[in-house]
Formats: structure tokens, sequence, C-alpha cells
């Protein structure tokens, strides 16, 4: 069967007809006349942006103010700084827990071990009182000294300090002749004492006398040497 030319439908299978064939122009400028076409008569359907045209932002929608979405919103981040700044906080006291559970543990690693070298430090003073720390004995003298140092360790007991029982064991005590307000100093030191930060290792074995409060002398002995210390 032929199809006579210039007609829009082709013959089917076993004689249908199929439906017409359509042709849409979407050039945007019209052939004939030179202008722009507008979406309508460019065949673009309703709605659309055209091809190449830039699509219009949509409005975002609009919040009142009394919504009450608003104020859970308000609750929940309050409730979460909140929560924040408590953790914070306990991380804080935490953190400081920690440092001073650490440096209480440091001082007594260095206290149990300088304790036990407290004997060789007494023969080390008591060999310098006799001119017998000489030669290798007292390069070796010099370098525990060292090493106890660098732990910490203070010495503390001098003539003319004044008398501290937290600090010094008096074994002797001599009474002011002259009544009247007195202080105690010490007269003689019989055995060093050490410390290790604010930890007391072992106080000092002193003899003590009262002496006149008003005395000058007593005053500025016993401030230099409290300075000294």
């Amino acid at each position: 069967m032929s199809t006579p030319y210039g007609s829009d439908r082709r013959p089917g299978p076993e004689g249908e007809q199929e439906q017409p064939i359509r042709f849409t122009d979407r050039r945007r400028i019209d052939p004939l006349t030179g202008e722009v076409r507008t979406p309508e008569e460019g065949g673009t359907q309703q709605g659309a942006p055209a091809p190449g045209a830039t699509p219009r932002p949509q409005p975002e929608p609009e919040i009142e103010l009394d919504d009450p979405r608003i104020a859970d919103l308000e609750k929940q981040l309050e409730e979460r700084t909140n929560d924040l700044q408590r953790v914070q906080a306990e991380y804080a006291n935490y953190r400081r827990r920690v440092d001073r559970d650490r440096e209480a543990t440091l001082v007594s690693a260095k206290v149990s071990f300088v304790s036990d070298l407290l004997t060789v430090l007494d023969d080390i003073a008591r060999a310098e009182q006799h001119g017998d720390l000489t030669g290798p004995f007292k390069s070796v003298a010099d370098k525990v000294a060292g090493v106890v140092a660098g732990l910490g360790l203070e010495s503390f007991g001098k003539d003319g300090e004044l008398f501290d029982p937290s600090l010094h064991e008096a074994v002797q005590h001599e009474p002011a002749e002259a009544p009247g307000p007195t202080v105690t100093v010490l007269t003689a030191v019989l055995r060093q004492g050490y410390k290790i930060a604010d930890r007391v290792l072992r106080p000092a074995m002193v003899t003590v006398a009262d002496r006149p409060d008003t005395a000058p002398d007593t005053r500025a002995e016993t401030t230099e040497h409290t300075s000294e210390s």
C-alpha cells in the first residue's frame, strides 16, 4: 500500500495506521521574523525553564518568631550548653586530681630513695668535719650530693636559727638567765635535718637556748640564718 506524498501518517503493521509524527520547534529565534520567542512560542512547557536559562531561586519559607519550634530549639541549645559546661568542669577537676596524684607519687618515690641515703650523707658530713673527705672519696661524695640535690633534697638546721618544733628535735634546753621576753634559738646542731618539698624526712637534732628577745645581735643573727635557709 503506498503512502501519499506529504501525508503525516505511515502505515503500521497489518495495515494499521500509526499515530502522526509531531515536531516541536524549540529554537529561541524565530527563523522568519528574527525575534526572540517566549517560552510558550518556542514550544517549551509552561513553568519549565528555557534551555540555557538560569533557574530562579525559590523563596525560603518564612519562620514566625512565635513559632513553638523556636522555643523548643532554644531549650535544647541551653541543655546542650549546660551539659558541655558540666563536662568541661569535670574534666578540669580530673586533670587537677591526676596532676596532684602524679606529683604526690613522684615525691613519695624520691623520699623512699633518698631516705636510704641519709646515713651515707651523715658519714660524708662526719668525714668532712674530721678532714677525711679528700681524694677519690671526695669525688664520690660530691657525686652523691649532686644526685640528692637534683632530687630536691634540702638540709636545714644551723646555729642561731629560731627553734621550730616541726623541724627541730631539741635534746638540751638552756633557759635564759635574765627575766623578760625571750626567743628560743639553736645553739648547736648534733644531726642535720633533711626535707623534700614540704615533707620532712628527718628533723634536725639540736640544742637550744632562750635568749632575750630585745637583743639586737640575736635578731640580726636569727634573721641572717633564716634568710640563708
